[in-house]
C-alpha cells in the first residue's frame, strides 16, 4: 500500500513537471534553433529618461533602456544645444539596465528646460521640464519639513476626523447605517482616485513596455486579495485576540486609508521635488479637508464601542503617519516605478475595506443593501470627496 501511494504520489508531480518541461523546451527552440522567427521587422530602440534632478552645475538623468536591443548612450544636449556628459557606470545599456547621465550646466532656478540624449543610430529623446529645482538632499532641514507637511494632510485631519465619535454614537439604528455607508462612498473615492494617480504617474514616467495599466491591475487585484485574507483571519480570530469585531474592521480601515496615504505622501514629496507645486497655506488646508472624512471612515464601525479613545487614537496614527513616509520617499528617492505599486496597492487596500464595511452593514441589519439609508449614504460620500477635492 505504500509502495503504491509513493508511484501515484511520483505520477502526480511528474503529471505538474512534464507540461512545464515541454515549455521549457519550447521557449528554448524559439530563442535558439528557432530565432529566425523573431527576426521579422526591425526592432526599434527606446529609452526612458526616469528622473531628472538639477543639482550644483549639473542636471543628471536617471535613463532606462525599455526598448527590445542594447542601446549605446551617444550625446546629450539641454535646450537643442550639445554638451558634453559623463555616463555612469557606462553609456551602454542592455535592456531595462539604467545609468546616470550627467551634464554639466549652469541652470537657473524656475526656468523651463528640454533635456534630449542621442544614442549610437541617431535616435533622440527628450523630457521637458516645465520648471528646474534644485535636488532635494536628506538634511534634517528637508526631513523635518516633509515630517511636518505629512502631518499636515496625514495626522491632523484624520484625527479632527476622528471627533465625529460622539455624534455618530448618538444615531438611530437606520442613520448608522447611513453613516456607514458615507464611509463606503468615501472610500470608493479614494480608491478611483488611486487608481486614476497610479495611472498619471506611469503615463507620464513609465515606458509602455512596463505595460502599466496590467501592472497596476495586477497589483490593485493581489493586494485586495492578501488583504482581504489577513482581514477575515483577524476579523475571525478577534475574539482569542481579546478585540472586537469592530475594532478589528476599524484597523482594517486605518491600514487600508494609511496604504493610500503612503501613495498621497509619494506624490506630495516628488511634486514638491520637482518644483511643479507651490505648498500655499490654501494647498494645505484643502488636503486637511478632503483627509478629514477618513477619520469619519475610521470612527464609524467603532461608533458602538465604548472606552475606544485610546483605540482610535492609534488607529489614526496608523491611517495618517504613512503620509510622513510616503512623503520622505517620494522627495528624497522617487521611483515611477516603485510609486506606481505603492499606489496600487493602496488601490486594493480601499476596495478591500469597502467590502468588509458593506458585510459589516448586512450582518447589523441589512441584508440586501438596498435600503435608502446604504444608497444615499454611498451617494452622499463619493459627493463630499468630490467636493473636497477640488479644493486641491
Amino acid at each position: 500500500m505504500e509502495l503504491r501511494n509513493k508511484y501515484s504520489k511520483g505520477k502526480l508531480i511528474a503529471s505538474g513537471v512534464i507540461p512545464f518541461a515541454f515549455l521549457v523546451v519550447l521557449v528554448a527552440y524559439i530563442f535558439g534553433p528557432g530565432s529566425y522567427l523573431l527576426d521579422f521587422g526591425v526592432p526599434l530602440p527606446e529609452i526612458t529618461m526616469e528622473k531628472v534632478d538639477f543639482v550644483d552645475s549639473e542636471i543628471q538623468v536617471t535613463v532606462r533602456n525599455t526598448g527590445p536591443i542594447s542601446i549605446e548612450v551617444a550625446m546629450a544636449d539641454v535646450n537643442d544645444r550639445i554638451q558634453p556628459a559623463a555616463v555612469e557606470p557606462d553609456r551602454y545599456l542592455e535592456r531595462y539596465e539604467t545609468a546616470l547621465v550627467r551634464i554639466p550646466f549652469e541652470w537657473n532656478e524656475a526656468e523651463p528646460y528640454t533635456v534630449g540624449l542621442t544614442i549610437e543610430d541617431g535616435t533622440r529623446f527628450e523630457r521637458e521640464i516645465e520648471a528646474a529645482a534644485p535636488a532635494l538632499k536628506p538634511d534634517l532641514e528637508f526631513i523635518g519639513f516633509f515630517a511636518i507637511i505629512g502631518t499636515y494632510v496625514g495626522i491632523i485631519p484624520v484625527m479632527i476626523g476622528l471627533l465625529w465619535l460622539p455624534f455618530i454614537k448618538k444615531l438611530s439604528k437606520n442613520k448608522y447605517h447611513f453613516f456607514l455607508a458615507l464611509t463606503v462612498g468615501l472610500l470608493l473615492f479614494l480608491g478611483i482616485d488611486s487608481i486614476e494617480e497610479a495611472f498619471d504617474v506611469a503615463n507620464e514616467n513609465l515606458s509602455g513596455n512596463f505595460n502599466s495599466a496590467l501592472l497596476i491591475a495586477t497589483t490593485i487585484v493581489s493586494s485586495f486579495l492578501g488583504l482581504y485574507y489577513a482581514s477575515e483571519k483577524l476579523t475571525g480570530k478577534a475574539d482569542s485576540l481579546r478585540i472586537s469585531k469592530p475594532v478589528a474592521i476599524g484597523l482594517m480601515i486605518a491600514i487600508g486609508i494609511g496604504l493610500h496615504n503612503f501613495g498621497e505622501g509619494l506624490a506630495i514629496g516628488s511634486a514638491l521635488g520637482l518644483g511643479s507645486i507651490a505648498f500655499s497655506t490654501f494647498l494645505i488646508v484643502g488636503f486637511a479637508i478632503h483627509n478629514t472624512t477618513e477619520g469619519l471612515a475610521i470612527a464609524a464601525p467603532l461608533s458602538r464601542e465604548k472606552n475606544v479613545i485610546l483605540k482610535l487614537l492609534g488607529l489614526g496614527m496608523i491611517a495618517g503617519t504613512p503620509a510622513i513616509f510616503g512623503a520622505w520617499v517620494g522627495g528624497f528617492a522617487f521611483s515611477p516605478f516603485s510609486a506606481v505599486i505603492f499606489i496600487s496597492i493602496g488601490a486594493g487596500a480601499i476596495f478591500q475595506v469597502i467590502v468588509i464595511i458593506l458585510k459589516w452593514i448586512r450582518e447589523e441589519g441589512d441584508k440586501n443593501l438596498s435600503s435608502a439609508a446604504v444608497a444615499s449614504g454611498i451617494a452622499v460620500g463619493m459627493l463630499i470627496m468630490y467636493l473636497t477635492s477640488i479644493l486641491i
